[in-house]
């Protein structure tokens, strides 16, 4: 039986315009957590309607993850660590 006052959560509902993906986006590569970069580039193709390619391990190749973030008008770019 469901929990009636539960809902179902799902980032990509939340994920409407190219300002909110890019802090989303933003904000997990900060973690440094690749499973995570995963989950979260799954959420951004999802919330735009996109298609996404990933490697047998479940992870976006690079190219898809350039090619996703070239079609939502974004770019990657690298930041020294801290205390680097």
């Amino acid at each position: 039986m469901t929990d009636p006052l539960l809902t179902p959560y799902d980032t990509a509902d939340y994920l409407d315009s190219p300002e909110r993906i890019a802090a989303y986006l933003d904000a997990v590569l900060a973690e440094d957590d690749p499973a995570l970069a995963a989950h979260a580039f799954d959420a951004v193709a999802r919330a735009r309607g996109l298609a996404r390619g990933e490697a047998q391990d479940g992870a976006p190749h690079l190219a898809v993850v350039m090619g996703l973030l070239h079609r939502l008008g974004l770019r990657m770019s690298v930041a020294p660590l801290a205390g680097s």
